[in-house]
């Protein structure tokens, strides 16, 4: 009795620790597909597209950003599974992030390889042109028909350049001129043209309307001259503040400074310190494309071929 009571329990664990094992193993196939890092408008973890076909789209991708203000990307991965395409790419619209900031003007191609699946995923501000009817006939009509046959460069191109004409049609916010500033290094170089200005032409108006009038005046043109070429009044309010301190506090020392004769006249220095303003264009999208801030609420659609 106890024999077969010992037999029943060892039989009854090995069974335990199989299922246990089975779990474990099995568990990282069922586990969702991580949304991959957004390194381009164009994000191939299939090697489907050549680099030229990359680079041609990017390129196009880039000149509408530039033109409309819209972001709009593609994603081709081998599968979604165990999700369905739709939840994979409301995932990876959410992390990306695509648009405008409380604009939503973005949009996203998502294409699952191997599964034969493809969606078009589409920001809050897109959902009155590129609406979910579009965005079916798209896909239907211009993207699946050349994935039949192979051609998956030529049917992310024309489906991409037929999103493009749609969102054209949609008014959207003029784009402004930006400058991206990753960290405070790239913002070294404005602050160094600031103090330059702020002390050197800051001076001319200083000596003609008096050191406090003079130097609003010297902020006021620093923000002037920063909100046009950058297009940011936020920077532009700062940098005319620090203008105006920095001139305001350097007339003071030159005032309680001995007097040994004019300084105005080494006062005017080049003002351009060379490569400081950067256009904030990249040539490429390597680590010089982000999403704006787009939302997505699950508009678009999805198809297979």
């Amino acid at each position: 009795m106890t024999a077969g009571l010992w037999r029943a329990c060892s039989v009854f664990s090995s069974c335990v620790f199989a299922i246990a094992l089975l779990f474990v193993f099995a568990f990282p196939a069922f586990a969702d597909v991580a949304v991959p890092q957004l390194t381009g408008r164009v994000v191939d973890q299939t090697g489907t597209l050549s680099s030229g076909d990359v680079a041609a789209l990017t390129q196009k991708l880039r000149d509408f950003e530039t033109r409309k203000g819209s972001q709009v990307a593609v994603l081709i991965v081998p599968t979604t599974q165990p999700e369905t395409i739709e939840q994979f790419a409301i995932r990876v619209a959410d992390a990306w992030k695509i648009g405008r900031k409380k604009v939503d003007d973005g949009a996203i191609l998502v294409v699952a390889k191997n599964d034969r699946h493809l969606r078009i995923e589409v920001g809050y501000g897109l959902e009155g042109a590129l609406t979910d009817v579009t965005s079916r006939r798209i896909i239907d009509e211009i993207i699946t028909p050349k994935f039949r046959t192979g051609d998956f460069a030529g049917g992310i191109s024309d489906g991409v350049d037929r999103m493009i004409r749609v969102i054209d049609g949609e008014p959207l916010p003029v784009p402004s001129p930006t400058v991206n500033f990753g960290n405070l290094d790239d913002l070294a170089p404005l602050f160094i043209v600031t103090l330059f200005a702020s002390i050197g032409v800051g001076g001319f108006f200083r000596a003609m309307l008096g050191r406090l009038v003079g130097s609003l005046a010297t902020g006021g043109i620093i923000a002037a001259l920063t909100w046009l070429i950058l297009g940011s009044l936020t920077l532009a309010m700062a940098l005319g503040v620090v203008g105006f301190i920095i001139g305001f506090i350097a007339d003071l020392f030159s005032a309680m400074a001995p007097s040994s004769g004019s300084s105005r006249g080494g006062s005017w220095s080049s003002g351009s310190s060379g490569g400081g303003w950067s256009s904030g264009s990249s040539s490429s999208d390597s680590g010089g494309f982000s999403g704006g801030g787009g939302s997505f609420g699950g508009g678009g659609a999805s198809g297979s071929w």
